[in-house]
């Protein structure tokens, strides 16, 4: 299981430390998640070092995708097991539209599960993008800028700022939302009065029109304030070529070993 530093409580953290060598006496719990933090970089970079960085990101990438799976899974199973008790009197208008009952709880169970699927295949590959990233850049990270152009929200999370870089990491965004372009337009330029080079990265274009015509706006924001956009092939591509690692091929190879 992979060990999730920032959301450990003190004694997941303790624990952690005494199994990896780490004194804990008298540290915060900042303290330790900042002991780690420096024993997992350096674990990087001594594998960089012996050129054994993409063996050691596979292992990381692996462990992090059974997580996923196996939570996934259990909670794909929970939510059945609750369905079962569920009130399914609103079969009836499924039944007024041509819809039978048999197959309206097949849709009511396949859009349960969905909402599952895609919240974790999103987080996922949003996780292990972020893990190539480390692996190139062991300084960057997740950073918080202050919106000094509204109140709301109080701030704007760079995904990963690599030097000037400054990263937003989606798997698919399929919003139909007008105020979506307004929210990111303003989030971009935030970053760029911060001096930061705002940058898009999404594995999956949307399939829908209007959300297509979104994205269409949004790389034209992109590229009008300075910054870049990746979608498709062009982000998996640019992830291989900027941090040297291939994810795309990684994730491929995990998946053929599970469903071939």
């Amino acid at each position: 299981m992979m060990f999730k530093v920032e959301q450990a409580n003190k004694a997941e953290l303790i624990s952690y430390c005494e199994e990896i060598g780490i004194p804990t006496s008298g540290k915060s719990k900042e303290d330790l998640r900042s002991a780690i933090n420096k024993y997992l970089d350096a674990e990087i970079l001594a594998a960089v070092e012996s050129e054994t960085a993409e063996g050691l990101l596979t292992d990381k990438i692996e462990v992090l995708v059974e997580d996923y799976r196996s939570n996934l899974q259990s909670k794909i199973k929970h939510r059945k097991q609750e369905m079962k008790s569920d009130d399914h009197s609103h079969y009836l208008i499924y039944r007024v539209l041509g819809i039978s009952e048999d197959d309206g709880e097949k849709i009511d169970v396949y859009q349960n599960t969905g909402r599952f699927l895609y919240k974790y295949a999103g987080a996922l590959l949003e996780e292990v993008t972020t893990l190539c990233l480390k692996f190139k850049s062991i300084k960057g990270g997740k950073v918080l800028v202050k919106n000094t152009r509204g109140e709301k929200p109080r701030n704007f999370e760079i995904d990963f700022l690599d030097g000037n870089y400054a990263f937003e990491i989606k798997w698919r965004d399929a919003t139909t939302d007008g105020d979506h372009i307004t929210k990111e337009h303003t989030r971009i330029q935030v970053i760029h009065e911060q001096g930061y080079t705002p940058v898009r990265i999404m594995f999956y274009y949307p399939q829908r029109i209007q959300a297509q015509n979104i994205q269409a706006t949004l790389k034209t924001l992109y590229k009008g304030i300075g910054g870049e956009y990746y979608a498709g092939d062009d982000a998996w591509e640019f992830i291989r070529q900027y941090t040297g690692y291939n994810l795309k091929s990684i994730l491929t190879k995990i998946a053929d070993k599970q469903m071939p």
